[in-house]
């Protein structure tokens, strides 16, 4: 499993989100920094779930930042992160 997988399988399993979208932008960040040849470094997520009704945006992204703790961890350098709840 890549990482990209590996984030969209450890969202969905806490979430259940009703729409989730994991994109792999590492190739448009050559040559900047936290950028490694071959490896996913910059990820951005969309996600939609209830499990974010009633949590403000921080909130909403600290959930998402303490799932991928590992990914962060193992070198994911960037993940940007738009997380709402259905109808919001």
């Amino acid at each position: 499993m890549n990482t990209v997988e590996r984030i969209r399988d450890a969202l969905s399993r806490a979430l259940s989100p009703q729409q989730i979208e994991v994109i792999d932008e590492s190739g448009q960040h050559v040559g900047h920094k936290g950028h490694i040849p071959g490896k996913t470094t910059h990820v951005r997520v969309r996600i939609v779930a209830d499990a974010f009704r009633g949590k403000n945006r921080i909130e909403r992204h600290r959930m998402v930042n303490d799932l991928l703790a590992r990914e962060i961890a193992d070198g994911l350098h960037a993940l940007a992160i738009e997380a709402r709840p259905p109808d919001a």
